[in-house]
């Protein structure tokens, strides 16, 4: 029955409040068996049956909650460097796309990868994420667009959740764009998703939830309400890639639809402001993908005015946001998305795990919950995201499991 001791200050980021509500606890200390806290607070207040137990030194260093990933595309064949480089010319995502990049080529390099190729890519991918404090993390498919690719990237998923200590949810996204061979009959294609993929996944327990890109150039509010209806069915819940490009109205098809977040929302209407926060859905910003495509960043601020909370992820992918620091997008949001170092940390612990329906068990340091916290070299969460070094962890417990 281990002891954390020493710590500076203990941010438990419990979900009482608002989001600028983290509750640190100063000079704390955590006590954990198997796998799962048993006690936090004061040190001064640790009760005498832990005072023999085995102690952990924090070195004076602060303690966050284990950082969630709520949107990544982990799983996925080839790279895009050259797509970089076209960017900072200034060539355009359509240049691009006419080029032979964009998704479809990265669909063309993961339907030539075999199962096997794309698991050792993705677990040593999520290896390093881990290094980054990440304790859990959502993974999408979507570059697969075809019944057998689809479900090879979402095996995937399956073999890393059993293998991995990380907490790991899947997301089918198979409404990703339209693939090629679909390009004159889009209707087929979507049939063939409601039809036969969401079944699949389904019958396999491969997915929680069902993602749709909701936009003019990928799918429209029609479709995508006929693809959710259909995902439901079948046991997955909505969410949505929404907003980012056109206010499309993608974030009042996820208020209607139920969904659990609503990502990206660069382009977000009051309207959908409004009707976000009265159904709860999470709003998830992405500010890497902002960063890579040189277009404007999410305004969180006026979401959290307007009663949304706030999640933040790395959308970590080969094409717009390839690399997985999710520390860099909580400084981002700080500095672009107008939120402080508080209502970031929130936003990638508790509210991250609202995001994937998981902030029963992660997200926080509270007593019950999964052991997954971090020693972070700082003072506190200010001076962490203003002397921005990356993520600064000393050390982390994932599960009640020591990991540097």
């Amino acid at each position: 029955m281990p002891v954390l001791k020493n710590i500076s200050t203990l941010y438990t980021c419990r979900d009482e409040g608002s989001q600028t509500d983290v509750h640190p606890i100063q000079n704390g200390a955590v006590a954990w068996s198997a796998g799962t806290i048993e006690w936090i607070g004061q040190e001064s207040d640790l009760p005498d049956k832990y005072q023999k137990e085995e102690w952990i030194d924090a070195g004076g260093k602060m303690v966050i909650p284990g950082l969630v990933d709520c949107h990544t595309h982990l799983c996925f064949g080839g790279w895009r460097a050259d797509e970089f480089e076209m960017r900072i010319q200034g060539r355009s995502y359509l240049e691009i796309a006419k080029a032979g990049g964009g998704i479809l080529s990265t669909v063309k390099a993961t339907r030539a990868a075999s199962e096997d190729e794309l698991y050792e890519k993705a677990s040593g991918l999520l290896k390093e994420i881990q290094k980054q404090g990440v304790t859990a993390i959502e993974c999408k498919s979507g570059y697969g667009l075809s019944l057998e690719d689809e479900l090879k990237q979402l095996r995937v998923y399956k073999r890393l959740s059993e293998e991995s200590n990380v907490h790991m949810v899947s997301t089918f996204l198979g409404a990703h764009t339209i693939p090629p061979e679909f390009k004159e009959n889009r209707k087929d294609y979507i049939n063939l998703v409601i039809k036969e993929m969401i079944p699949a996944v389904a019958e396999e327990n491969l997915a929680e939830f069902c993602d749709i890109f909701v936009e003019e150039s990928a799918f429209t509010i029609e479709e995508a309400r006929a693809i959710f209806e259909a995902g439901k069915k079948h046991g997955l819940t909505p969410k949505l890639h929404a907003d980012q490009l056109s206010s499309g109205g993608g974030a009042e098809l996820a208020a209607e639809v139920g969904a659990v977040s609503a990502d990206h929302l660069e382009q977000i209407s009051d309207e959908g402001i409004k009707q976000m926060a009265e159904k709860g859905v999470v709003g998830v910003t992405l500010p890497l993908a902002s960063l890579y495509t040189q277009q404007p960043y999410l305004n969180c601020r006026i979401l959290i005015d307007g009663g949304v909370e706030v999640a933040v992820a790395t959308d970590f992918n080969p094409g717009s946001a390839p690399t997985f620091d999710l520390p860099l997008a909580m400084m981002l949001t700080c500095n672009h998305g107008r939120l402080t170092p508080a209502e970031v940390l929130k936003g990638a612990t508790m509210y991250a795990a609202k995001a994937i329906n998981r902030d029963e068990k992660i997200g926080s340091i509270e007593r019950g919950k999964s052991a997954d916290f971090l020693i972070i070299d700082a003072e506190n969460v200010n001076k962490w995201m203003y002397h921005y070094r990356g993520s600064r962890l000393e050390f982390g417990f994932l599960k009640g499991n020591r990991f540097n």
